[in-house]
């Protein structure tokens, strides 16, 4: 799972990639470093804890994908 957001303040976007296969769980971030997760469930607290829908050009696309990460860790466990 991959989600691509286009931040306000950055011309690159930011990357979330859940890859539960090859145990890959990272964001970039807007000023392109980089966070890397041992589990789903700590990057998205992460993403709770650091982003919020206004941080992006696309504000729905922000919920959709919390939303889209949340049943997938709900439906993982």
């Amino acid at each position: 799972m991959e989600f691509s957001l286009k931040a306000k303040d950055s011309a690159f976007p930011c990357e979330v990639t859940i890859d539960e296969d090859n145990g890959r769980y990272m964001i970039r971030k807007a000023d392109t470093s980089g966070e890397v997760f041992n589990t789903p469930e700590e990057l998205v607290q992460w993403i709770i804890d650091n982003w919020n829908n206004d941080d992006f050009q696309d504000q729905e696309q922000f919920d959709w994908m919390m939303k889209e990460i949340q049943v997938y860790i709900s439906i993982s466990q």
